[in-house]
C-alpha cells in the first residue's frame, strides 16, 4: 500500500451499531472539511484546540444527526497533526451517512492503522509504543494490559535509549580514533569499554529473558488437562471455567478431540485444553484424538495429570506418560479427581510443583485431591494455578517483552554485544569494534523504528483495526 501522507484520512474508531460511535478525521483539511457539514454555535475554524462542540450534521439542510466534535489542533492531537472527532449515534445507516459526506468533500478512507502510523512519523511515539497501541486494545486480561500500558508510556523505549546511548558513546570515542589512527592514540580505555558493554549486554539479556513471562502474559497461559479416559477431565474442565464447554458422560473416550476454553484467573488468562483419554485402541478416531493430545501436551505450559485413584501405583503413572516427557519450562502436577467417592484422606491440599526430570517418584510424591463433580478442592488448584504464574513484575510497572519481533530483535543484539566483546578480548582495531557495536545499535533501534524499513512499517500497521 501506498501511503499519501497528505491526505485527510477519515474513519470509524469504534464499531457501528452501538449507542455512539466516534468517527475520527485527521490530516491538514479536517477542521475546513468537517466545518462543511457541521453546524455549532460558531465555526470549528475559529475555535480553540481540546474543545468539544455541540451541533448538527446537516446534507444540503437535512439534518443528518445531533453530535459532539471534539477539535485537536496540529501538534497537539493523537497524529501530531489537525485532527477532529465526531461522537455521533451507533446506527450504521448514520455513521455511513457522515462517512460518505466527508468522504465526497475531499477526505479518504484510513488503511488499517494509519492513524497510528501518522503518529508514529510524526514522532509522537516510537514504534514499539505504536505496537504496544495495538496490544492495549487487544488486551484480554489485567496482565495483559499492563504489560501494554508500560509499553505505550514509553518506560521499554526510555530502556532502549539508556542502552543505545551508551554504545553511541563508545562508538564516538572509537571511531574519534580513527581520525588519529596515524598517531596510535587510544580515547577509549579499553577495560573501561569492556565493562561497559557488559552492564550492556547483561540488561539486553535481562530484557530478552522476560519474553516467556510477557508472551505468557500476553498470549494467555495453556494448560493441558490430561489423563486416561474417563477420570473427569471434562468434569474438570467445565468446573474451572464454570460453564459446560466439554460434553461429560459416562462412557469412556467420550472426549475425542481437544475442546478450550479460558478463564481468567487473578488477572492472568488461562486457556485449558481438554484432551482425549490416552489409552491403548484401534479406533482410527481416538487414535487421532490421542495424537492431538500428545501435540497439547507438547504445547502447554502447565499439565494437569488427572487420575481417579488415591492409590495410583507409580508404575501406572509412567505407563500412562507413554513417550511424552515434559520440557524444563513445564510444569506437571498431578490431580487425583472424584474424592466425593473414595474421600480425600489426609492430603487434599497436598501440592506440589514437580522437579524436572520427573520420574514415577517425582510424581507420585504429591498430588492434589479435587472433586471436579463438586467443587471440593478445586479452589486449593485453582491457588496453584495463580502461583505458576507470577505477573506482580507487570503490575508493578516493570519492562517485560511481549512482542515477538522484539524478542528477536533483542536475541540478535546480544549476539553482536557476544561478538563485541570477543573483538575486545582478542584486540582487534578500532574499526573493526567499531562495526561490532553499530550492529548492536541497529538491531536496538529496529525496536523502536529508529532503523526501519517500509515493508517492516507496512507490516506492523497492517495488523491494526481500522479507525486505530
Amino acid at each position: 500500500m501506498i501511503y499519501n501522507d497528505n491526505d485527510t484520512i477519515i474513519a470509524p474508531a469504534t464499531p457501528t451499531g452501538g449507542a455512539l460511535c466516534v468517527i475520527r478525521l485527521s490530516g491538514e483539511r479536517a477542521i475546513e472539511l468537517c466545518d462543511e457539514v457541521f453546524e455549532g454555535r460558531k465555526r470549528l475554524a475559529e475555535s480553540k484546540t481540546a474543545t468539544a462542540h455541540y451541533g448538527l450534521i446537516k446534507d444540503e439542510g437535512q439534518v443528518v444527526d445531533d453530535v459532539v466534535v471534539t477539535l485537536y489542533r496540529a501538534p497537539h492531537s493523537y497524529t501530531g497533526e489537525n485532527s477532529v472527532e465526531i461522537s455521533a449515534h451507533g446506527s450504521r445507516y448514520v455513521v455511513g451517512r457522515i462517512l460518505s459526506l466527508l468522504l465526497s468533500r475531499g477526505a479518504r478512507l484510513a488503511e488499517a492503522g494509519e492513524f497510528t502510523r501518522r503518529a508514529f512519523l510524526a514522532g509522537r511515539m516510537d514504534l514499539s509504543q505504536a505496537e504496544a497501541v495495538a496490544d492495549v486494545i487487544a488486551a484480554d486480561s489485567r496482565a495483559s494490559h499492563a504489560v501494554a500500558s508500560t509499553q505505550m508510556r514509553g518506560a521499554y523505549s526510555e530502556e532502549l535509549a539508556a542502552l543505545r546511548s551508551k554504545l553511541l558513546h563508545i562508538t564516538s570515542l572509537l571511531e574519534l580514533e580513527l581520525d588519529f589512527s596515524e598517531e596510535d592514540v587510544e580515547f577509549a580505555d579499553r577495560q573501561e569499554l569492556a565493562q561497559l558493554l557488559d552492564v550492556v549486554r547483561d540488561r539486553v539479556e535481562s530484557l530478552q529473558s522476560s519474553f516467556r513471562l510477557g508472551n505468557v502474559l500476553k498470549e494467555g497461559v495453556t494448560v493441558a488437562i490430561a489423563g486416561r479416559p474417563n477420570v473427569g477431565k471434562s468434569t474438570l474442565l467445565n468446573r474451572l471455567v464454570g460453564e459446560d464447554r466439554a460434553m461429560v458422560s459416562d462412557i469412556a473416550g467420550t472426549t475425542r478431540d481437544t475442546v478450550e476454553a479460558v478463564a481468567n484467573i487473578d488477572g492472568v488468562m488461562f486457556r485449558f485444553v481438554d484432551t482425549a483419554g490416552l489409552h491403548s485402541t484401534d479406533d482410527v478416531l481416538e487414535q487421532m484424538g490421542i495424537e492431538r493430545t500428545a501435540q497439547a501436551l507438547k504445547k502447554a505450559r502447565i499439565v494437569l495429570w488427572i487420575t481417579d485413584n488415591a492409590n495410583f501405583e507409580e508404575e501406572d503413572i509412567m505407563r500412562e506418560f507413554g513417550d511424552f516427557r515434559p520440557s524444563d519450562e513445564q510444569a506437571i502436577y498431578r490431580v487425583v479427581n472424584k474424592i466425593d467417592l473414595f474421600g480425600s484422606g489426609d492430603c487434599a491440599t497436598s501440592v506440589r510443583d514437580l522437579n524436572m526430570p520427573m520420574s514415577a517418584t517425582d510424581i507420585g510424591r504429591g498430588a492434589i485431591r479435587v472433586s471436579a463433580k463438586t467443587g471440593e478442592g478445586v479452589e486449593a488448584l485453582v491457588e496453584v494455578l495463580k502461583l505458576a504464574v507470577d505477573a506482580s513484575a507487570a503490575y508493578a510497572g516493570d519492562v517485560i517483552v511481549s512482542n515477538q519481533r522484539h524478542y528477536e530483535a533483542l536475541t540478535q543484539a546480544r549476539e553482536a554485544l557476544d561478538a563485541s566483546l570477543s573483538a575486545m578480548r582478542e584486540g582487534l582495531p578500532s574499526d573493526l569494534l567499531s562495526e561490532e557495536i553499530r550492529q548492536v545499535l541497529y538491531h536496538l533501534g529496529s525496536i523502536t523504528g529508529e532503523i526501519s524499513s517500509e515493508d517492516i512499517l507496512q507490516n506492523i500497521f497492517s495488523k491494526f483495526c481500522i479507525g486505530k
